[in-house]
């Protein structure tokens, strides 16, 4: 059967070619075209590969990673960058081929941008972590955009991936860092340095120093505006942890649905309205302090997870199953009873043990009146400066009336009536609207005070009945019908002296 060349075989062979063959060759014509299209083709298919390997080389000399993927997503070539950095891969196909090189919190965010490109031939970028051959992760840019023919159609896919490992840890601590220096900043707003010489503050200072240098928890006490994160940022600026972060977390001023992301960050979607990942307090504090105040107000499923950092020294995100370790300094801070609040069920009793390993009492001001004339003069210079005013003298009388003062709202009210005062001077002469204090005091004398003394009462009578007991059958306790801890506690916020009841 004679051979017959097809149109397109003939087609590619110049005329002048076709008639050289006839003229020079005893072969038969056909025979001929037949030969020099099958060389011609073997040339074409030689130079394709070569451009090919050339390309290949090219891919191969980038030290981003590179790979190409056939239409339906299998891998075909991965240059030399990629290959070093993942090692041998067992799968080729796409979906157990992402998975087992991108990080299982990442692979379905990956997955799905790869999906978007390839369902609308658009190119796409994403962050994701990827493993390398030692079990590693780290974070890289990918990128995907399509490859297409003559006729715009997509042949292929091309890939790369950079790595932004470095960038993504300073921009990390740029966060840590920015957040805690706003919060420095924002706290010099209420106190600068602790002021007073009275004997209860100097025994104070005294514990504070001692704690500082240890990682011990610290438990701070005391009634509102007392100068309990005053305190904190005291410990803090003693320790070996100085030099890094001090974080503060008012719990009672996060919404409570809210405060566990607050505390412990959370991942992109974890929840309605997490539109990015976000670092929480415990992250930003890393290395150095995080203090909580008010922490008698955090929900019950908060209080297990600072459980679990206290005991574990480790944590989760939220939509995270990810462990993340904790290299911080804890110290909270209450105004709260704990003890009543454990027995009333609103605070769990394993946590309260947990924190309680160094505790702090911050004296309300009504106890440590030897520094209240300190106090006045501090803040009189302090905001007369800010305004640019000249104070020489404070007037007797209002001086008798800020030191007789019961200060129930403590250092913070006595702040706000000196800066309020010193804004209304007009005189060198400093002096205090009398009616601001003798409305506070009505104000804050009236049910609360009543009761306290009441119960105060109560107690030092039962106390004498039962010699000083407190526990057990015969103890104060039983007779008032509480806990004893609940007593011990009412005792010591009380400032009942149990010891002079003892009788032999």
């Amino acid at each position: 059967m004679n051979h017959v060349v097809s149109d397109v075989e003939t087609a590619s062979i110049p005329a002048g070619e076709m008639r050289g063959c006839n003229a020079h060759s005893d072969q038969p014509a056909a025979s001929i075209l037949s030969t020099q299209v099958f060389t011609r083709l073997m040339e074409a298919d030689s130079a394709a590969y070569l451009s090919a390997r050339h390309i290949e080389q090219v891919m191969d000399a980038v030290p981003q990673h590179m790979f190409i993927l056939e239409p339906d997503g299998t891998l075909s070539f991965m240059n030399r960058a990629a290959r070093g950095y993942l090692g041998p891969i067992e799968t080729i196909r796409p979906t157990e081929r992402l998975r087992s090189i991108i990080h299982h919190e990442d692979v379905d965010a990956l997955l799905s941008t790869y999906h978007d490109a390839m369902t609308h031939g658009i190119s796409v970028e994403g962050e994701a972590r990827v493993r390398n051959r030692n079990g590693q992760y780290r974070w890289f840019l990918h990128q995907l955009l399509p490859l297409h023919d003559e006729d715009g159609q997509i042949v292929r896919w091309c890939g790369t991936r950079i790595d932004i490992e470095d960038h993504k840890g300073s921009k990390e601590q740029a966060q840590r860092e920015n957040l805690a220096l706003r919060e420095e900043i924002d706290a010099m707003s209420m106190f600068e340095e602790i002021v007073g010489t009275s004997p209860r503050l100097q025994a104070l200072l005294a514990r504070v120093t001692k704690v500082a240098r240890t990682d011990s928890t610290v438990l701070i006490t005391g009634e509102t505006g007392t100068g309990k994160e005053l305190i904190a940022r005291a410990i803090h600026k003693r320790a070996d942890r100085a030099n890094r972060p001090f974080v503060s977390v008012n719990c009672a001023a996060i919404p409570r649905d809210l405060i566990t992301s607050e505390l412990f960050g959370h991942e992109k979607g974890a929840f309605t309205g997490a539109l990015q990942r976000r670092i929480g307090r415990f992250e930003l504090a890393e290395g150095g302090t995080l203090f909580l105040d008010e922490i008698g107000e955090l929900p019950a499923e908060t209080q297990v997870a600072l459980l679990r950092v206290l005991q574990e020294r480790e944590f989760q995100r939220v939509g995270s199953n990810q462990t993340i370790r904790a290299n911080v300094r804890v110290i909270v801070a209450t105004h709260r009873d704990l003890p009543a609040c454990i027995e009333a069920g609103t605070f769990r009793a394993d946590l309260y043990y947990r924190i309680n390993v160094f505790p702090l009492e911050v004296p309300a001001l009504r106890d440590r009146r030897e520094d209240i004339r300190l106090l006045i003069e501090y803040f009189i210079d302090r905001y007369a400066h800010k305004t640019g005013k000249r104070i020489r003298n404070i007037e007797k009388q209002s001086l008798d009336r800020l030191q007789s003062y019961p200060w129930p709202g403590n250092i913070r009210e006595l702040q706000n009536v000196i800066e309020r005062s010193v804004i209304l001077c007009d005189s060198e002469n400093f002096s205090v609207d009398d009616s601001w204090l003798s409305t506070a005091q009505r104000s804050s004398r009236p049910l609360a005070q009543e009761i306290t003394s009441q119960e105060k009462e109560l107690i030092e009578a039962a106390l004498a009945e039962c010699k000083g007991r407190v526990s057990g059958p015969a103890g104060a306790a039983a007779k008032l019908g509480m806990p004893p801890s609940t007593l011990d506690s009412k005792i010591r916020a009380l400032k009942v002296d149990k010891h002079r009841f003892y009788t032999n």
